[in-house]
């Protein structure tokens, strides 16, 4: 199991890294991020604690970590300033919390963050055809995801993204212990969503990739 998306206590999750992580390790996880909200008044103090926690935690675990933060709400015009600041301070991911149909995201977001370069626009929802296109030429991944609200557009996303030749990745956005995803339940959510069995088991490498290229 590949988890590019969960938070901490450090922003509105319920459990400290470690017990996430240990939480991860014995539902057999390969590798699980650190994404905790963040906006331009939070982003340092979070991020500093998400990357001490990663150095502390990953000598005893044979699973991987990565520490990165998902940039939520900001106004579309701050997103670059934000996203900037955040691999200026050594965010190994930046997830964009995307115009998911469950929350008042302002619209716009979604262009702003594929512009912006972020690694994962988060739930994108109803994402326009030449936002999804943008995405694939921009190298932005858009995310399948497990959390109820932000999964009912998973169908939409997979077919705009498979329309437009765009990555796909998987994340739980986990915020308390039941969130917590099996493999095969993560395939399920996915080939629910529409998609092939090898263009999920693509989703899967192309999460891996992450953890190779920033852990």
């Amino acid at each position: 199991m590949i988890d590019l998306h969960s938070h901490t206590i450090f922003s509105d999750g319920v459990l400290v890294p470690a017990e996430l992580a240990r939480r991860a390790e014995a539902a057999g996880y390969r590798a699980l991020a650190f994404t905790d909200h963040v906006d331009s008044s939070n982003l340092e103090p979070v991020l500093a604690k998400l990357l001490k926690a990663v150095k502390d935690l990953q000598p005893y675990y044979e699973m991987r970590l990565l520490a990165g933060v998902e940039v939520t709400h900001c106004p579309p015009g701050q997103i670059a300033e934000v996203v900037a600041s955040a691999r200026t301070q050594g965010a190994g991911l930046v997830i964009l919390h995307g115009e998911t149909l469950s929350e008042p995201v302002k619209p716009g977001t979604n262009h702003s963050a594929i512009l912006a370069g972020v690694d994962i626009l988060a739930h994108p929802g109803l994402i326009s055809l030449d936002d999804a296109r943008l995405a694939a030429e921009k190298g932005v991944c858009l995310e399948i995801s497990a959390r109820a609200g932000h999964s009912l557009t998973n169908g939409h996303v997979a077919a705009a993204a498979r329309q437009a030749s765009a990555d796909l990745t998987f994340g739980t956005d986990t915020h308390t212990p039941d969130n917590i995803c099996s493999r095969e339940k993560a395939v399920s959510i996915a080939r629910g969503a529409g998609l092939s069995a090898d263009e999920v088991e693509r989703i899967f490498e192309r999460g891996w990739r992450f953890f190779q290229e920033r852990g």
